[in-house]
């Protein structure tokens, strides 16, 4: 049990962000007084947020979206099947078949043409998958 520094109530240390500089190596704040911080912080700085936020460049281009779906139909059907799969407990993520891990998964897909039948992987071993053996069939 850790007491939050904001509302001052006691929570479960579950309920407070991981800060490896803090001495317990949790944040001193818990997760809802965050989030309504960073919340308030956000709507009192909008304009300045969404400038900076377009000035990243991570946004895609205008017609990227359209432009992929053209280019791989196949892929593109499969990965919106998967994504409902998991959405509606029909297909449950696994653990890395390699590593265990079981943080950010990706659907692997060895053949597109068969869309839920995928391998899970780690980021890392996902990408290790494709420079072994490159793009997977019918994408």
């Amino acid at each position: 049990m850790k007491t939050c520094k904001k509302c001052e109530a006691e929570k479960p240390l579950s309920e407070y962000y991981k800060h490896k500089e803090m001495l317990d190596g949790l944040l001193n704040f818990c997760k809802p007084c965050v989030k309504s911080r960073i919340k308030k912080h956000r709507e009192d700085n909008i304009e300045r947020i969404r400038e900076y936020d377009r000035g990243r460049g991570n946004r895609m281009l205008d017609g990227y979206h359209k432009e992929y779906i053209a280019k791989y139909p196949n892929k593109y059907k499969a990965h919106c099947m998967v994504s409902n799969a998991v959405r509606d407990k029909k297909l449950f993520k696994e653990p890395c078949e390699v590593c265990g891990d079981e943080d950010r998964l990706h659907a692997h897909h060895d053949d597109y043409l068969k869309p839920l039948e995928v391998r899970w992987l780690c980021p890392a071993h996902h990408r290790q998958w494709h420079i072994k053996n490159g793009e997977a069939m019918n994408g």
